[in-house]
């Protein structure tokens, strides 16, 4: 009598990208409200639907444009306990992680995060990640202003020695900042390097300016040992970021000028597009 050798059981199929996703969106400021008026025009993304808005404290204009253009949004302070978005995505500033990012997490609600430099906080990295692991889902950190962020992730894991980041902006986009205590920003004639430190020291003293010094130290070598200098430049129209990296992998260098934002000129355009690019591939069968 034969007998058959029983089958090994198929793998189960993995769940396909979801066609449409409920988002809750943090932050209403330019980043946010240029995510909303760019995502229905957008090919491939009507899937997304913004169910929610959390501000603390939005303006008046803000409410009537989200009456007009998001009429079902939700236009809240916090997160419902009852609601349950498949993504929640941050465009608010630092406060919003502990506020919105953190909680949501441990409710199991996957999040997109624009404010990278908030993790410059001692132990924010690793409570995040902690958050993370008690709600059975994942936090993404955006890149945000900058790029090559995929090669010196890949870089770190082949052997990286020396990551700098220098930054250089407009001097008018250092105004109230800390950096008009080292020069006269408005006197400037010349490039001026006002800061030269760790990526979590420029994280901590320049929050609204440096989230990109804290994405390239995360992606790389870490807040410590990752290098930055902060430029004014009353020459510059553009906000213009560079990366030398050197190591067992090789050598990278990057410098990228990014268009500023016109709602606000610390904030460089290509945030916006790095939200926008994240839910794209949050929905797409194909992903890159």
């Amino acid at each position: 009598m034969q007998t058959s050798t029983p089958l090994a059981a198929a793998a189960p199929r993995q769940p396909h990208p979801p066609s449409s996703l409920r988002i809750a969106l943090v932050g209403c400021g330019a980043i946010g409200s240029e995510v909303l008026q760019r995502l229905p025009q957008l090919p491939g993304l009507q899937g997304l639907r913004v169910d929610w808005v959390l501000a603390r404290r939005p303006r008046p204009e803000v409410v009537a444009w989200l009456a007009q253009h998001v009429p079902g949004a939700q236009l809240l302070q916090a997160l419902p306990e009852n609601a349950r978005p498949d993504l929640l995505v941050e465009c608010a500033g630092h406060s919003a992680i502990a506020t919105h990012v953190l909680p949501a997490l441990r409710r199991g609600i996957p999040c997109l995060v624009v404010s990278v430099g908030a993790l410059a906080a001692p132990g924010l990295v690793e409570e995040l990640a902690d958050a993370a692991r008690q709600g059975g889902t994942r936090v993404q950190l955006l890149p945000g202003a900058i790029g090559a962020i995929d090669a010196l992730a890949a870089a770190r894991e082949g052997g990286l020695a020396q990551v700098t980041y220098t930054g250089t902006k407009p001097a008018a986009a250092w105004k109230g900042t800390p950096a008009e205590t080292v020069c006269d920003l408005a006197a400037l004639t010349a490039p001026f390097c006002f800061f030269q430190g760790s990526a979590r020291e420029a994280a901590q003293q320049y929050p609204r300016n440096a989230n990109v010094a804290a994405t390239v130290a995360l992606a790389g070598l870490g807040l410590d040992a990752t290098e930055v200098r902060l430029v004014a430049d009353p020459q510059c129209s553009e906000n213009r970021h560079q990366i030398a990296a050197q190591g067992a992998f090789g050598r990278l260098s990057l410098e990228l000028a990014g268009q500023p934002l016109a709602a606000n000129p610390k904030t460089s355009a290509l945030t916006v597009f790095s939200v926008l690019r994240a839910l794209r591939n949050a929905v797409a069968p194909l992903a890159i």
